[in-house]
């Protein structure tokens, strides 16, 4: 995915021929969490980023300094040996003292008024970061990517190994920084970043079950006999009666089915759209019985003899 963060940079005092005798920005600060800085408005925006808060002193002499625009600085805690980088949003603190987000506080493991040195460095723009939510519950987002997207411009710079936290939804997602190019910090400022994700801590990839064709039972192998069917209504089976008395072709019962008579339906497999096919299940004729044949030698039609009104040998 390819992030393109917009952020505003102001390019005062840089000049190229200051560039390389500008001096650097370092100090010691007090640093407080954000919910320690007094006034009336709410300053829970700079929990929803990486950037700090800083006193007016400090904006006098970043100014006399010729610092590369946009400014960008390296915190350091020295007593953990812990460090991450960061921007500045405003210059309205008490001298002396910085705020900073909650989650950058503990990256450094720092206490409420914990001494943190802050230093002006120029970092490279981000090409690539990999993230790694520390909780599945960040699989839950509808489109993940886009949350992140919309997060990251309240950042101006990434660190790797620093755990970042995002607000989305009334709830609090952290990351993992895993990865950054082309350098371990990186500037994220007007900048096009890929962005890839790791499995979450705690995910694990649900279990596929291999698809076993189901052994048909015992009632299923073989087909139901004749006797355990239910034959119902038979058409035709009834027996009748010939107008000269003779039996020939009458079955007073019907004919028992036999294993081969039942069968299961096949699919036809060449079926195709808008044609009827009519499949006729023909059976062989029954063969003529002695019986039969008989009865057929025994029967002449007009065979019998006559009787004749005049006798023969007699005159009228």
């Amino acid at each position: 995915m390819t992030l393109f963060i917009p952020q505003f940079s102001f390019h005062v005092f840089d000049h190229p021929m200051s560039r390389g005798f500008q001096n650097r920005f370092s100090t010691q600060y007090r640093c407080y969490s954000v919910s320690m800085l007094a006034g009336p408005n709410d300053r829970s925006d700079v929990e929803k980023g990486g950037k700090i808060i800083m006193p007016p002193s400090a904006l006098d002499q970043l100014s006399r300094l010729n610092i590369t625009y946009p400014m960008l600085f390296k915190l350091t805690n020295k007593n953990s040996d812990r460090m991450t980088h960061c921007g500045v949003l405003e210059f309205v603190a008490d001298e002396g003292i910085c705020y900073l987000p909650h989650w950058m506080m503990q990256n450094l493991l720092l206490e409420e008024g914990g001494l943190v040195q802050v230093e002006s460095v120029n970092l490279m723009v981000a090409t690539y970061s990999k993230f790694q939510p520390q909780s599945p519950d960040f699989l839950d987002i509808t489109n993940p990517k886009a949350v992140l997207e919309n997060a990251l411009r309240n950042f101006a710079c990434l660190t790797t190994g620093d755990v970042v936290a995002i607000n989305y939804n009334e709830k609090i997602y952290e990351l993992r920084v895993m990865e950054t190019k082309p350098d371990k910090a990186v500037s994220i400022i007007e900048c096009d970043m890929n962005v890839d994700f790791d499995a979450p801590l705690g995910y694990k990839e649900p279990e596929r079950r291999p698809q076993h064709q189901e052994e048909p039972t015992e009632e299923e192998a073989d087909p139901p006999s004749y006797e355990d069917m239910d034959l119902g209504f038979r058409a035709f089976t009834g027996s009748g009666n010939r107008l000269d008395g003779k039996t020939k072709g009458i079955e007073p019962s019907p004919a028992p089915l036999g294993p081969s008579d039942i069968k299961r339906g096949i699919p036809n497999y060449e079926f195709k759209v808008g044609r009827i096919t009519f499949i006729r299940n023909s059976r062989p004729l029954p063969r003529k019985t002695l019986d039969d044949d008989d009865a057929m030698n025994r029967f002449i039609a007009f065979s019998g003899e006559g009787q004749s009104l005049r006798k023969k040998g007699r005159k009228p």
